[in-house]
C-alpha cells in the first residue's frame, strides 16, 4: 500500500495595508493673503476642541468657511498629557496656503506655551504648512506618526528667562 504524500498548500501572499490616497489640491484659485484668513472662536466638541483645556476654531478665508482648527489636550506615553493641534481644510480650500496661516494664528491665539501637531508622515502639505509656522521635528523613534512641537518662546530664550529668574 502506497502511502500518499501531502503536498504543501500555497500560502496567500500578504497584503499590505493600503495607504490613503494622495489627494491634490482641487482648488485652482490661488494662494489667499495672510490678511484675509481669520480663526473665529468656537465651543468645538468633545472630541474637537470642547473638552478640558481645548480650544476650537472656525477657519474663514476671504469671508469663507473654510476648515476648522481645534487643540485638545491629550496624553500619551512619551510626552505626557500635551496640547495638540489638527487642521482640518475643506477640499476648495487646500493648497491655498492657508493651512500655513492656521497655524500661525491658532498657536498665538492659544492659552498653551506648547503645542504638538501629530500627522502622518506622508502628509507633506501639513508638515511644510506647520514648519513654516514654527514648528519643528519631536518626533521619537517609537512615533508611528510625524510628531512636531511649536514653542511660544523659543528654547534658547526659555532657558535664559529661566536663568534670569532664578538669579532674581
Amino acid at each position: 500500500m502506497a502511502r500518499l504524500i501531502k503536498t504543501s498548500k500555497r500560502r496567500a501572499q500578504r497584503t499590505k495595508t493600503p495607504k490613503p490616497p494622495t489627494v491634490l489640491a482641487k482648488s485652482g484659485l490661488g494662494p489667499v493673503a495672510p490678511s484675509d484668513i481669520e480663526l473665529v472662536h468656537t465651543s468645538g466638541t468633545m472630541l474637537r476642541g470642547g473638552g478640558p483645556r481645548g480650544e476650537a476654531w472656525i477657519v474663514m478665508a476671504e469671508g469663507k468657511r473654510a476648515g476648522t482648527a481645534y487643540i485638545n489636550v491629550i496624553e500619551d506615553s512619551i510626552r505626557g498629557p500635551h496640547a495638540s493641534f489638527h487642521v482640518f481644510l475643506n477640499r476648495p480650500s487646500q493648497g491655498r496656503q492657508i493651512g500655513r496661516r492656521v497655524y500661525q494664528l491658532g498657536c498665538a491665539n492659544s492659552q498653551h506655551e506648547i503645542i504638538y501637531a501629530h500627522m502622518r508622515k506622508s502628509n507633506t502639505a501639513s508638515r511644510n504648512a506647520a514648519f513654516h509656522a514654527g514648528f519643528i521635528n519631536a518626533t521619537a523613534p517609537e512615533d508611528s506618526q510625524l510628531v512636531l512641537v511649536w514653542y511660544r518662546q523659543p528654547p534658547s530664550s526659555r532657558d535664559e528667562a529661566a536663568l534670569e529668574s532664578s538669579d532674581s
